[in-house]
Protein backbone atom coordinates (compact mmCIF):
# COMPACT_ATOMS: atom_id res chain seq x y z
CA UNK A 1 0.00 0.00 0.00
CA UNK A 2 1.10 3.07 -1.25
CA UNK A 3 1.54 6.22 1.44
CA UNK A 4 -1.19 7.72 -0.13
CA UNK A 5 -3.76 4.98 0.48
CA UNK A 6 -2.17 4.81 3.62
CA UNK A 7 -3.10 8.12 4.48
CA UNK A 8 -6.64 8.24 3.36
CA UNK A 9 -7.17 4.53 5.47
CA UNK A 10 -6.13 5.98 8.46
CA UNK A 11 -8.19 9.67 7.83
CA UNK A 12 -11.24 7.18 7.11
CA UNK A 13 -9.91 5.13 10.76
CA UNK A 14 -10.34 8.44 12.77
CA UNK A 15 -13.67 9.34 11.30
CA UNK A 16 -15.33 6.13 12.12
CA UNK A 17 -13.55 6.50 15.32
CA UNK A 18 -14.82 9.86 16.57
CA UNK A 19 -18.39 8.72 15.19
CA UNK A 20 -17.97 5.98 17.62
CA UNK A 21 -16.99 8.28 20.37
CA UNK A 22 -19.56 10.62 20.05
CA UNK A 23 -22.32 8.25 20.20
CA UNK A 24 -20.67 6.54 23.19
CA UNK A 25 -20.21 9.60 24.93
CA UNK A 26 -23.55 10.62 24.21
CA UNK A 27 -24.87 7.33 25.82
CA UNK A 28 -22.47 7.74 28.91
CA UNK A 29 -24.31 11.41 29.55
CA UNK A 30 -26.02 11.91 32.73
CA UNK A 31 -29.67 13.05 32.80
CA UNK A 32 -30.67 10.24 30.99
CA UNK A 33 -31.14 11.81 27.70
CA UNK A 34 -29.98 8.25 25.55
CA UNK A 35 -26.85 8.55 22.95
CA UNK A 36 -26.17 11.32 20.74
CA UNK A 37 -26.35 10.24 16.87
CA UNK A 38 -23.95 11.16 14.55
CA UNK A 39 -24.91 14.18 12.63
CA UNK A 40 -25.46 13.16 8.81
CA UNK A 41 -27.89 14.52 6.26
CA UNK A 42 -31.33 13.14 5.00
CA UNK A 43 -29.15 10.66 2.32
CA UNK A 44 -27.45 8.91 5.16
CA UNK A 45 -28.04 7.40 8.90
CA UNK A 46 -30.95 5.47 10.47
CA UNK A 47 -33.55 7.56 8.75
CA UNK A 48 -32.74 4.67 5.67
CA UNK A 49 -34.71 1.84 7.98
CA UNK A 50 -38.22 1.71 8.98
CA UNK A 51 -39.39 2.10 12.60
CA UNK A 52 -40.66 -1.53 12.79
CA UNK A 53 -36.84 -2.62 11.79
CA UNK A 54 -35.24 0.18 14.12
CA UNK A 55 -37.62 -1.14 16.88
CA UNK A 56 -36.01 -3.31 19.55
CA UNK A 57 -32.67 -2.59 18.41
CA UNK A 58 -30.23 -0.79 21.04
CA UNK A 59 -30.43 3.26 20.51
CA UNK A 60 -26.34 3.28 20.30
CA UNK A 61 -26.92 0.95 17.42
CA UNK A 62 -29.02 3.31 15.74
CA UNK A 63 -27.34 6.23 16.74
CA UNK A 64 -24.21 5.22 14.99
CA UNK A 65 -25.82 3.89 11.51
CA UNK A 66 -23.42 5.88 8.81
CA UNK A 67 -24.73 4.01 5.91
CA UNK A 68 -26.60 5.05 2.70
CA UNK A 69 -29.08 2.67 2.38
CA UNK A 70 -30.31 -1.02 4.35
CA UNK A 71 -29.14 -3.89 3.05
CA UNK A 72 -30.68 -6.23 5.49
CA UNK A 73 -33.94 -5.33 2.87
CA UNK A 74 -32.74 -6.39 -0.16
CA UNK A 75 -30.54 -9.55 0.74
CA UNK A 76 -33.34 -12.19 0.74
CA UNK A 77 -31.84 -13.23 4.04
CA UNK A 78 -33.23 -16.87 5.20
CA UNK A 79 -33.40 -19.37 7.95
CA UNK A 80 -29.84 -20.49 8.78
CA UNK A 81 -27.90 -18.71 6.48
CA UNK A 82 -24.33 -17.13 7.48
CA UNK A 83 -23.90 -13.53 6.86
CA UNK A 84 -20.64 -10.70 6.67
CA UNK A 85 -21.25 -7.37 7.06
CA UNK A 86 -17.93 -5.82 5.70
CA UNK A 87 -18.01 -2.66 7.30
CA UNK A 88 -20.24 -3.11 10.18
CA UNK A 89 -19.85 0.10 12.37
CA UNK A 90 -21.97 0.31 15.29
CA UNK A 91 -23.67 -3.00 14.07
CA UNK A 92 -27.31 -2.30 13.33
CA UNK A 93 -27.49 -4.60 10.13
CA UNK A 94 -25.21 -7.18 11.96
CA UNK A 95 -28.39 -7.45 14.64
CA UNK A 96 -31.22 -6.99 12.08
CA UNK A 97 -29.38 -9.79 10.04
CA UNK A 98 -29.39 -12.34 13.14
CA UNK A 99 -32.94 -11.48 13.51
CA UNK A 100 -33.66 -12.46 9.86
CA UNK A 101 -31.48 -15.87 9.85
CA UNK A 102 -32.75 -16.97 13.08
CA UNK A 103 -30.90 -19.24 15.71
CA UNK A 104 -29.76 -21.50 13.22
CA UNK A 105 -27.77 -19.02 10.98
CA UNK A 106 -25.22 -16.61 11.88
CA UNK A 107 -24.01 -12.70 11.23
CA UNK A 108 -20.34 -11.85 11.51
CA UNK A 109 -19.51 -8.08 11.68
CA UNK A 110 -15.74 -7.06 10.36
CA UNK A 111 -14.55 -3.41 10.95
CA UNK A 112 -10.99 -2.29 11.37
CA UNK A 113 -11.72 0.37 14.04
CA UNK A 114 -11.58 -0.62 17.46
CA UNK A 115 -14.05 2.45 19.13
CA UNK A 116 -16.79 0.51 16.37
CA UNK A 117 -15.81 -2.73 17.55
CA UNK A 118 -16.47 -2.04 20.91
CA UNK A 119 -19.57 0.29 20.60
CA UNK A 120 -21.22 -2.95 18.17
CA UNK A 121 -20.09 -5.65 20.84
CA UNK A 122 -21.87 -3.43 23.29
CA UNK A 123 -24.65 -3.46 21.45
CA UNK A 124 -24.46 -7.18 20.85
CA UNK A 125 -24.83 -7.55 24.49
CA UNK A 126 -27.95 -5.45 25.13
CA UNK A 127 -30.07 -7.15 22.16
CA UNK A 128 -29.05 -10.49 23.39
CA UNK A 129 -27.97 -11.69 19.91
CA UNK A 130 -26.36 -14.38 20.49
CA UNK A 131 -25.53 -15.50 17.10
CA UNK A 132 -23.67 -12.60 16.13
CA UNK A 133 -19.37 -12.44 16.01
CA UNK A 134 -17.37 -9.13 15.39
CA UNK A 135 -13.99 -9.28 13.71
CA UNK A 136 -11.21 -6.79 13.92
CA UNK A 137 -9.96 -6.61 9.94
CA UNK A 138 -9.96 -4.83 6.94
CA UNK A 139 -12.17 -5.23 3.89
CA UNK A 140 -9.70 -6.29 1.87
CA UNK A 141 -8.33 -8.75 3.78
CA UNK A 142 -11.45 -10.49 5.06
CA UNK A 143 -10.44 -12.87 8.22
CA UNK A 144 -12.56 -15.68 7.11
CA UNK A 145 -12.03 -19.47 5.57
CA UNK A 146 -12.63 -19.74 1.79
CA UNK A 147 -16.57 -20.88 1.01
CA UNK A 148 -18.40 -20.34 4.52
CA UNK A 149 -20.49 -17.34 3.75
CA UNK A 150 -24.02 -17.21 2.15
CA UNK A 151 -24.38 -14.09 1.79
CA UNK A 152 -22.20 -10.62 1.98
CA UNK A 153 -23.46 -7.35 2.60
CA UNK A 154 -22.44 -3.86 3.31
CA UNK A 155 -23.64 -0.48 3.89
CA UNK A 156 -21.77 2.70 2.06
CA UNK A 157 -18.33 1.28 2.47
CA UNK A 158 -16.96 -0.15 -0.28
CA UNK A 159 -16.59 3.41 -1.57
CA UNK A 160 -14.18 3.92 1.20
CA UNK A 161 -11.86 1.31 0.41
CA UNK A 162 -8.47 1.88 -1.45
CA UNK A 163 -8.03 -1.36 -2.85
CA UNK A 164 -11.69 -2.07 -4.51
CA UNK A 165 -10.45 -4.97 -6.33
CA UNK A 166 -9.07 -6.86 -3.04
CA UNK A 167 -12.46 -6.33 -1.62
CA UNK A 168 -14.22 -7.60 -4.63
CA UNK A 169 -11.83 -10.64 -4.90
CA UNK A 170 -11.96 -11.80 -0.89
CA UNK A 171 -15.76 -11.39 -1.10
CA UNK A 172 -16.19 -14.30 -3.82
CA UNK A 173 -13.65 -15.72 -2.07
CA UNK A 174 -15.31 -16.26 1.73
CA UNK A 175 -18.54 -16.58 -0.89
CA UNK A 176 -20.00 -20.29 -1.17
CA UNK A 177 -20.46 -21.39 -4.47
CA UNK A 178 -24.27 -19.99 -4.85
CA UNK A 179 -23.47 -17.20 -2.54
CA UNK A 180 -24.80 -13.67 -3.06
CA UNK A 181 -24.19 -10.22 -2.34
CA UNK A 182 -26.98 -7.23 -1.36
CA UNK A 183 -24.40 -4.32 -0.67
CA UNK A 184 -25.74 -0.54 -0.25
CA UNK A 185 -23.29 1.56 -1.93
CA UNK A 186 -22.37 5.03 -3.26
CA UNK A 187 -22.05 4.87 -7.21
CA UNK A 188 -21.26 7.74 -10.14
CA UNK A 189 -22.65 8.10 -13.50
CA UNK A 190 -19.95 6.76 -15.71
CA UNK A 191 -20.04 10.65 -17.58
CA UNK A 192 -17.94 11.99 -13.96
CA UNK A 193 -14.69 11.94 -14.04
CA UNK A 194 -12.44 11.22 -10.80
CA UNK A 195 -11.84 14.73 -10.63
CA UNK A 196 -15.71 15.93 -10.82
CA UNK A 197 -16.54 12.78 -8.20
CA UNK A 198 -13.95 14.73 -5.82
CA UNK A 199 -15.52 18.25 -6.56
CA UNK A 200 -18.89 16.32 -5.27
CA UNK A 201 -17.29 15.30 -1.98
CA UNK A 202 -14.60 14.57 0.13
CA UNK A 203 -13.02 10.83 0.46
CA UNK A 204 -14.19 10.52 4.18
CA UNK A 205 -17.78 11.48 3.09
CA UNK A 206 -18.12 8.81 0.66
CA UNK A 207 -18.29 10.81 -2.30
CA UNK A 208 -14.93 11.37 -4.04
CA UNK A 209 -14.16 7.24 -4.00
CA UNK A 210 -17.03 5.98 -5.49
CA UNK A 211 -16.70 3.63 -8.43
CA UNK A 212 -19.18 4.61 -11.69
CA UNK A 213 -21.88 2.42 -12.51
CA UNK A 214 -19.30 0.85 -15.62
CA UNK A 215 -16.27 0.10 -13.23
CA UNK A 216 -18.84 -1.69 -10.29
CA UNK A 217 -20.00 -3.33 -12.44
CA UNK A 218 -16.61 -4.92 -14.52
CA UNK A 219 -15.22 -5.32 -10.85
CA UNK A 220 -17.42 -7.70 -9.50
CA UNK A 221 -16.99 -9.24 -12.75
CA UNK A 222 -13.60 -9.76 -13.23
CA UNK A 223 -13.69 -11.08 -9.76
CA UNK A 224 -15.59 -13.72 -10.93
CA UNK A 225 -19.28 -12.66 -10.32
CA UNK A 226 -22.41 -13.39 -12.25
CA UNK A 227 -25.77 -11.94 -12.63
CA UNK A 228 -24.15 -8.33 -11.67
CA UNK A 229 -27.06 -5.80 -11.31
CA UNK A 230 -26.75 -2.47 -9.57
CA UNK A 231 -30.18 -0.05 -9.24
CA UNK A 232 -29.92 3.35 -7.96
CA UNK A 233 -32.37 4.23 -5.07
CA UNK A 234 -31.63 8.08 -4.52
CA UNK A 235 -29.33 11.14 -5.28
CA UNK A 236 -26.76 11.60 -2.40
CA UNK A 237 -24.84 14.59 -4.77
CA UNK A 238 -25.21 15.93 -8.39
CA UNK A 239 -24.47 12.70 -10.34
CA UNK A 240 -23.36 10.32 -7.30
CA UNK A 241 -26.17 8.17 -6.34
CA UNK A 242 -26.56 5.52 -3.61
CA UNK A 243 -27.53 1.67 -5.20
CA UNK A 244 -27.98 -1.13 -4.92
CA UNK A 245 -25.65 -3.77 -5.46
CA UNK A 246 -26.57 -7.82 -6.38
CA UNK A 247 -24.47 -10.37 -7.42
CA UNK A 248 -23.76 -13.74 -7.27
CA UNK A 249 -21.00 -16.72 -7.09
CA UNK A 250 -22.00 -19.70 -9.95
CA UNK A 251 -23.04 -22.46 -7.63
CA UNK A 252 -21.25 -24.30 -10.38
CA UNK A 253 -18.71 -24.18 -13.08
CA UNK A 254 -19.01 -24.24 -16.78
CA UNK A 255 -17.96 -27.47 -18.12
CA UNK A 256 -16.38 -28.33 -21.48
CA UNK A 257 -13.26 -27.70 -23.85
CA UNK A 258 -10.28 -25.86 -21.94
CA UNK A 259 -12.52 -26.20 -18.53
CA UNK A 260 -10.13 -27.45 -15.29
CA UNK A 261 -10.49 -30.60 -14.28
CA UNK A 262 -14.00 -30.81 -12.26
CA UNK A 263 -12.24 -30.92 -8.54
CA UNK A 264 -10.86 -27.69 -9.50
CA UNK A 265 -13.83 -25.67 -10.75
CA UNK A 266 -13.98 -22.76 -8.50
CA UNK A 267 -11.56 -23.60 -6.17
CA UNK A 268 -13.57 -26.08 -4.43
CA UNK A 269 -14.46 -29.62 -4.36
CA UNK A 270 -16.10 -32.32 -2.42
CA UNK A 271 -16.77 -29.72 0.65
CA UNK A 272 -12.78 -29.14 0.30
CA UNK A 273 -11.54 -25.77 -0.81
CA UNK A 274 -8.51 -25.48 -3.50
CA UNK A 275 -8.85 -29.12 -4.09
CA UNK A 276 -5.27 -30.88 -4.24
CA UNK A 277 -3.17 -27.96 -3.88
CA UNK A 278 -1.11 -26.92 -1.08
CA UNK A 279 -3.52 -24.43 0.03
CA UNK A 280 -6.17 -26.90 0.30
CA UNK A 281 -8.76 -26.52 3.10
CA UNK A 282 -12.35 -28.01 4.80
CA UNK A 283 -15.29 -25.62 3.44
CA UNK A 284 -16.10 -26.34 6.94
CA UNK A 285 -13.51 -25.34 9.69
CA UNK A 286 -14.74 -27.96 12.03
CA UNK A 287 -13.61 -30.85 9.67
CA UNK A 288 -10.00 -31.82 8.52
CA UNK A 289 -9.35 -32.17 4.82
CA UNK A 290 -9.71 -36.19 4.82
CA UNK A 291 -12.63 -36.07 6.79
CA UNK A 292 -14.65 -33.44 4.17
CA UNK A 293 -13.76 -35.85 1.30
CA UNK A 294 -14.67 -38.78 2.88
CA UNK A 295 -17.88 -37.20 4.19
CA UNK A 296 -18.65 -36.01 0.59
CA UNK A 297 -17.61 -39.62 -0.92
CA UNK A 298 -14.96 -37.78 -2.83
CA UNK A 299 -12.81 -39.76 -5.19
CA UNK A 300 -10.57 -36.40 -5.17
CA UNK A 301 -7.41 -37.79 -2.84
CA UNK A 302 -4.48 -36.30 -4.39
Amino acid sequence: MNEQSSDLRETVRQRYAAAATTVTEGAAACCGSGPTAVEVDANFGSGLYDADERAGLPAEAVAASLGCGNPTAVAELRDGDRVLDLGSGGGIDVLLSARRVGPTGKAYGLDMTEEMLALALANAKKAGAGNVEFLKGTIETIPLPANTIDVVISNCVINLSVDKPAVFAEMFRVLKPGGRIGISDVVADDALTSAQRAERGDYVGCIAGALSFAEYRAGLEAAGFTDVGITPTHAVADGMHSAIVRATKAATTTTGPGAPPSHAAAGSCCGVSACSTPAEEAVDPAVGVDEAKSAAGCGCTS
